[in-house]
């Protein structure tokens, strides 16, 4: 079991940011953050990309990444839209925006075959990220049916903007570092020197700013297809009429650990996160990435 593909939610709407981010060109020489994650990810062993996208994207955004990476590894798409739910739900009629992550995940059902790496298209995670996880994967998973998933944890201090507020799955661990619980909080952000969000009592929550956090980096095998569909019809009986209710990753991982039915390794990762949530937090990407250019890190032409 040797295969590894990694799987980028490149399907998102974009509304905070104001356009299509998972195009947007943020390296030297017009690269957007997918491309380093694929290049990352070639480098550490895997030979297939799926991305996950909507019909409304799929010629520029296929034709795109097509030409950029399919001479150095296998590349195909899935698509995610609203009307991909089981049977017995229907669509309310004022949805317009995606299902959530882990509805990306399970549109995925039957493309995929081996283990395999979640990301977010908008999301740098560096090289070490993509090693870890890989490692891991293989070394503790003997067949497809193995349900020995993972993630990598990053601190929520080293994860947030100062240009509005975040969703992060903010996680807490036993002694030997596996998940025990993952609440999907959606509005967290800086309140002058402190980190928090409001609760539902309309009250600040403050947070440590170390507690370890999801960017949606997660390691799975293809054992969470059937896990997935399971909680996805749990979320649909409580929440198909809600046209804002999103399935979560986080969601479908706390049922997983709930039921007893896999476990999650969280693998901390000190390298340097960074992600384009809000229009204003491009220049910042633009200028780390050339920082790692120039250390070496990487190529000034990922494509070259």
């Amino acid at each position: 079991m040797n295969h590894l593909t990694l799987y980028v939610l490149a399907a998102g709407m974009g509304s905070r940011y104001g356009g299509l981010k998972q195009m947007d060109e943020v390296g030297p020489s017009g690269e957007a953050i997918i491309d380093y994650s694929v290049f990352d990810a070639i480098r550490e062993g895997f030979d297939r990309v799926v991305f996950v996208i909507r019909r409304d994207i799929e010629k520029e955004f296929s034709e795109l990444f097509r030409k950029r990476w399919a001479s150095r590894v296998e590349v195909d798409f899935v698509m995610q839209e609203l009307d991909m739910i089981p049977d017995g739900f229907r669509v309310p009629e004022d949805r317009t925006k995606p299902w959530g992550t882990a509805h990306a995940v399970l549109v995925g059902a039957g493309k995929v075959d081996s283990p395999f790496v979640v990301i977010n298209a908008d999301d740098f995670y560096g090289r070490n990220a993509y090693r870890m996880i890989a490692s891991w994967l293989l070394e503790n998973n003997r067949d497809e049916q193995d349900t020995h998933f993972s993630m990598v944890g990053y601190s929520l201090n080293k994860t947030l903007t100062r240009h509005g507020t975040v969703a992060r799955g903010v996680c807490r661990t036993n002694e030997k570092g596996y998940l025990t619980h993952i609440e999907e909080i959606t509005d967290i952000g800086w309140h002058g020197d402190r980190i928090g969000y409001t609760g539902p009592d309309g009250k600040l929550r403050t947070l440590r700013g170390d507690e370890p956090v999801s960017m949606n980096i997660w390691g799975f095998t293809p054992a969470i297809f059937p896990l997935l569909e399971k909680s996805f019809r749990n979320f649909l009986g409580k929440n198909a009429g809600n046209p804002k209710a999103e399935f979560y990753i986080p969601t479908l991982v706390q049922d997983v650990i709930r039921n007893r039915e896999g476990d999650v390794k969280v693998l901390p990762n000190h390298e340097h996160w960074f992600g384009v949530t809000y229009r204003e937090d491009k220049p910042r990407v633009m200028k780390e990435i050339q920082a790692l250019v120039d250390s070496g890190a990487y190529p000034s032409n990922l494509f070259a």
